[in-house]
């Protein structure tokens, strides 16, 4: 077995120009299957201890810099194309107006994302020596890198190293602690230390000592899921309805009574306990609602004397100059329809929600995804609003629960609900990853996780991340359930990443000291 090794590491480390490319594209995209719905988190391992080896060749070679970085960005592109191919769904749904982009996508949406593992590595490079400094040294600048990913030019932590122990519940227990940017450093560390079981001779120190590290969380994450029953909330029913009305039927005239009858006979249905609390997906009605006095007449209706009904819906208002803006927003309706808040989306989707360049881009042709004239405005942040009868609750709409420490506002609420149309990512791996996120923000905020989409997957996800009920992908229907009670603060609620960044630190001093020594 260690001489196999050994001849394995050997070849990969031997790999010059192309051939290290294309390996590492093959690294990139093999651990992609890391990620939900594989989730084949000992790949995601395999391709980081992968990568170590290629940059040890291109760290040997004669421009040791420049080809570290392309061999960082030929990984970073196959991880993005596989674990992120369902991005090309959304220009299908209207296909005549988008589907000639696709190909432009293709290379300039996983190729943009690649630039940061480029920059992890080439910062790597510059302090990349052998032994186990380059692995602390890879691992802090990737950690960073992903952090960066998940805040520059509004960010996108989709897929971060942390999702991909999707068959762990344990380990992700962990998340409430460090978050998901620490769990994602520890996760990089480890799969980078098994790059010394292919050195000459192998080192055994930093794998096993890592392999240890991750033992230990799951036993911890065992306890704690052992330890920690799921409470509900007294006197509240939920009803989350998800209509599963495909994206380009959404407001088609000729069936928006269709799908407007779809949604109150889901929330009328006599089955079950009755609700105090029903939900509908991200911009689920097919009018603007404040528009349409018919429709607000049969909401009233269905609250009646004592329910909630919270919706996502586009809402119009004016500026200062009487300009029309459109938001993606929430309506939040009590006792006969009465309007008790709205929540606007503040974390729009570029290309989908709003256009950057947008005067240069129209001019090339290019325009928005969401067929709303303009752009959408942006809300301007969290917000935590109080409900009769219930907890205070945290709205977060699409892709919002992404976030890690950005997803709750003034207070904190007792539980989050994130409305959503999955319909626009995909059959399959999206939804799930989109889903997995939430259920990671539910372990780091301690909190409840109630999520209506519109194709699925709806859920009610407890404080621990666990999916207590679900309603799986293309299936109408409606779910009855109660409401799981939040937990305390836990560590990661209370200090963000503060912890991240500690790790940051011991990783980059680890480094450090051991290429001196």
């Amino acid at each position: 077995m260690t001489s196999y090794l050994l001849r394995s590491g050997i070849f990969l480390e031997s790999l010059t120009r192309w051939r290290r490319l294309a390996a590492a594209f093959a690294a990139g995209a093999i651990s992609a299957l890391g990620f939900a719905p594989v989730d084949a988190f000992a790949l995601f391992l395999l391709g980081m201890t992968v990568l170590v080896i290629l940059l040890d060749g291109a760290n040997a070679s004669a421009h040791p810099k420049r080809n570290a970085a392309f061999t960082g960005w030929a990984f970073g592109f196959g991880q993005f194309v596989v674990g992120m191919h369902w991005i090309f769904y959304p220009f299908l749904v209207d296909p005549v107006a988008h589907a000639w982009q696709i190909p432009f996508v293709a290379l300039l949406f996983p190729g943009g994302l690649a630039l940061f593992p480029m920059l992890a590595s080439l910062l790597a490079s510059f302090w990349w020596k052998p032994g186990a400094s380059r692995i602390f040294a890879l691992a802090t600048s990737y950690a960073g890198a992903e952090w960066l990913r998940g805040h520059i030019l509004t960010g996108l932590p989709w897929n971060l190293p942390a999702y991909s122990w999707g068959l762990s519940l344990e380990i992700l227990q962990s998340a409430s602690l460090v978050g998901a940017y620490g769990l994602s450093f520890l996760t990089l560390l480890f799969g980078a230390s098994l790059a010394e079981l292919f050195s000459r001779p192998a080192r055994l120190r930093l794998p096993v000592a890592m392999a240890a590290t991750f033992l230990l969380i799951w036993i911890g994450g065992a306890v704690r899921l052992n330890h920690t029953p799921t409470m509900m909330v007294s006197g509240v029913q939920l009803r989350i309805v998800q209509p599963n009305i495909p994206q380009d039927e959404k407001y088609h005239h000729d069936l928006v009574q269709r799908n407007w009858r779809r949604l109150i006979d889901l929330s009328e249905k006599k089955s079950g306990a009755s609700p105090t609390i029903i939900i509908w997906p991200e911009a689920a009605p097919p009018v603007l609602l404040q528009l349409s006095p018919e429709a607000r007449a049969e909401v009233a209706d269905l609250t009646g004397a004592k329910r909630v009904l919270m919706t996502g819906n586009q809402r119009m208002a004016l500026d200062s100059a009487q300009h029309r803006l459109f938001f993606n927003s929430l309506y939040i309706f009590g006792d006969h329809g009465r309007l008790l808040a709205t929540y606007d989306k503040f974390h729009l989707v570029p290309f989908g929600e709003y256009l950057p360049f947008e005067p240069l881009l129209r001019e090339l042709g290019i325009t928005k995804l969401v067929g709303f004239p303009g752009s959408f405005a942006a809300g301007d942040g969290p917000h935590t609003f109080p409900l009769p009868q219930a907890p205070s609750v945290g709205p977060l709409i699409c892709y919002e629960i992404l976030f890690p420490s950005a997803v709750i506002g003034e207070e904190r609420p007792g539980w989050l609900v994130n409305v959503t149309d999955d319909s626009w990512f995909g059959p399959w791996a999206g939804p799930e990853q989109h889903l997995f996120a939430a259920r990671v923000r539910a372990i780091e905020e301690g909190l409840p996780v109630v999520r209506a989409a519109n194709t699925g997957i709806s859920a009610v996800i407890d404080p621990l991340g666990r999916v207590l009920v679900s309603l799986g992908l293309d299936r109408t229907g409606a779910i009855d359930f109660g409401l799981p009670r939040a937990l305390a603060m836990p560590g990661y609620a209370l200090y963000g990443d503060a912890a991240f960044l500690l790790l940051l630190a011991a990783g980059a001093g680890l480094s450090w000291w051991l290429a001196r020594k």
